[in-house]
C-alpha cells in the first residue's frame, strides 16, 4: 500500500493523505475520510489512519483529509472555511490518477459526519454557495456516530458549545448558516446515506442518527440506520470492531452499482 501526502490548497491545513493499493489495476473506487473532534484544532486526520489502511486492504483507495479547524493553531476554521476546505478536497480528487471519480463515497466520524453528509449534499446549495460549484460529487455518504443535526447538537450543548463556535454564534441566531451547514436542514440529500452509531456512545447520542434517518426517508432519501450494541463513540472507527463490517459491506454494495 502507498501513502502520499498531497496539498489540495495553499493553506497549511489544506492537505491530505492519499492511500492506495500498491498493485492497483485500473481506476479504483475512493473513500473520502473526514475525521471528527468537534472541528477543533487538537484533532487531526491521524484519527482515521487505521480506517484508511482497512479501506486499502479491500482494494480501494482512501483520501484522508485535513481541514481548517477552530481554536488556536486550527488555521482559521469555522463556517464557511471548514466546509469550503472539505469541498475543495473532494474536488481535488479529479486530479488523482488511478481513481474512479464516478465511484466516490464520503465517510466521516463524529463532527466529520457533519462534513461528509454536507459534502455529498452540496449540489443542493447552488454554484455560488460555499463549496460550489461541484466538480466531483459523492455517490453515497456514510456517517459514523455523526453530528448530523446541528440545531439539536447546539440545543443539547454537544462538545461544550462546539456548534456555536463553528457557526460563529448560537444556532438560533444563525438561521442562514444552519440552513446551509446542517445535513438535517439539507434533506433530502439525493444520495444514499448510511448512518452507523454505537448504542454505548456517550459523546453523540445515537438518537440523533436514528431521528435523522427517519426524516431522510420521509423526505424520499435512501437512508439506513445501523445501531450497534455495546459500541462506543471511538469504536465505530476501529476496523477491528463490528462497525467496520457494516462500513465495508455498504461500501462494497455502493461501489458495485
Amino acid at each position: 500500500m502507498r501513502r502520499t501526502r498531497i496539498a489540495y490548497g495553499p493553506r497549511r491545513a489544506q492537505v491530505g493523505d492519499l492511500w492506495s493499493p500498491a498493485d492497483e489495476n485500473g481506476p479504483v473506487p475512493l473513500v473520502v475520510l473526514v475525521h471528527g473532534g468537534f472541528w477543533r484544532a487538537p484533532y487531526t486526520k491521524s484519527l482515521m489512519n487505521r480506517l484508511a489502511r482497512a479501506v486499502v486492504r479491500r482494494g480501494w483507495a482512501a483520501w484522508n483529509i485535513e481541514y481548517r479547524r477552530i481554536g488556536p493553531f486550527g488555521g482559521g476554521g469555522g463556517w464557511p472555511g471548514t466546509f469550503e476546505d472539505v469541498a475543495l478536497a473532494l474536488d481535488h480528487v479529479a486530479t488523482f490518477a488511478g481513481v474512479d471519480t464516478d465511484r466516490v463515497v464520503t465517510c466521516g466520524h463524529s463532527a466529520g459526519g457533519t462534513l461528509a453528509l454536507w459534502a455529498a449534499a452540496r449540489h443542493r446549495l447552488g454554484p455560488t454557495a460555499p463549496g460550489g460549484p461541484v466538480r466531483v460529487g459523492a455517490r453515497a455518504a456514510i456517517s459514523l456516530a455523526g453530528v448530523v443535526d446541528l440545531c439539536e447538537a447546539d440545543a443539547v450543548g454537544l462538545g461544550g458549545g462546539a456548534v456555536a463556535r463553528l457557526l460563529g454564534g448560537p444556532a438560533a441566531k444563525k438561521p442562514n448558516e444552519m440552513a446551509a451547514a446542517s445535513p438535517a436542514a439539507l434533506l433530502p440529500l439525493g444520495v444514499p446515506q448510511v448512518l452507523i452509531h454505537g448504542l454505548a456512545d456517550t459523546v453523540v447520542p445515537p438518537s440523533m442518527s436514528e431521528a435523522y434517518v427517519a426524516r431522510a426517508r420521509a423526505a424520499g432519501d435512501d437512508a439506513v440506520y445501523v445501531a450497534l450494541d455495546g459500541v462506543d463513540h471511538r469504536q465505530v472507527i476501529d476496523p477491528g470492531t463490528v462497525a467496520w463490517e457494516h462500513v465495508s459491506r455498504h461500501l462494497e454494495t455502493t461501489f458495485a452499482v
